[in-house]
C-alpha cells in the first residue's frame, strides 16, 4: 500500500537553504494563473519557501512576508508577468476578503502564493498547489506538496523531476 496518494509529494528540508532551493525550483515551473497555498505555524517556512518561489520564477525585488500589508504584487522582467503574495491570516470576513481584492488576484492570469490559506479555503479555486510546512526540529522542515486538479498533479511531476535531477 502506498503511503502517498498520487498528486502527492514529502520531502524533509534540513535548512532554510534547501527550502529556498526547493521553492526556485518550482518557481521556475509556474505558469501565468497558478495558485500557490502554503500552510503551516508560525516559523515553519513559509516566507523562506515564497521567497525561493518568487526567486526561481523570476522576480525583480526579493519576496518577503506581506504581513503588515496582505498582498505584495512582484513582476519580472523578460515578460512583465505578475506574482502576488498574500498573508490571509487577517482575513476573517469576507468583507475583508473583498477589500484585500482576493476575487481579482484570484481571477487574474497571475501567480499567486496565499500564505495561511486556510483561513480562505472557501474563496480558493477548486484547482491549486497546497504545500502543508511543519517544524519538525531545529532547521529541519517536512513540506507536503498536494496537486489538487489535474494540473496541478502534472506540475508536481515535473518538480520531482526537477528536484531529483531528472528533468
Amino acid at each position: 500500500m502506498p503511503i502517498l496518494k498520487q498528486g502527492e509529494l514529502d520531502v524533509i528540508s534540513h535548512s532554510a537553504e534547501q527550502t529556498g532551493r526547493l521553492g526556485a525550483r518550482l518557481g521556475s515551473l509556474l505558469q501565468p494563473g497558478d495558485v500557490i497555498c502554503l500552510t503551516g505555524e508560525m516559523g515553519a517556512g513559509k516566507t523562506v519557501l515564497s521567497a525561493g518561489i518568487g526567486a526561481g520564477w523570476g522576480a525583480l525585488i526579493p519576496i518577503s512576508s506581506p504581513t503588515y500589508t496582505l498582498v505584495h504584487q512582484h513582476v519580472r522582467s523578460r515578460d512583465t508577468s505578475i506574482l502576488y503574495h498574500v498573508d490571509c491570516y487577517r482575513l476573517e470576513t469576507e468583507q475583508d476578503i473583498e477589500s484585500a481584492g482576493l476575487d481579482d488576484i484570484l481571477n487574474s492570469k497571475a501567480v499567486v502564493i496565499l500564505e495561511w490559506p486556510e483561513q480562505i479555503e472557501s474563496f480558493l479555486p477548486g484547482e491549486h498547489l497546497w504545500v502543508t510546512l511543519r517544524y519538525l526540529e531545529g532547521n529541519r522542515r517536512n513540506l507536503l506538496f498536494e496537486g489538487r486538479g489535474r494540473r496541478y498533479e502534472q506540475l508536481l511531476e515535473r518538480f520531482r523531476g526537477a528536484s531529483n535531477g531528472t528533468s
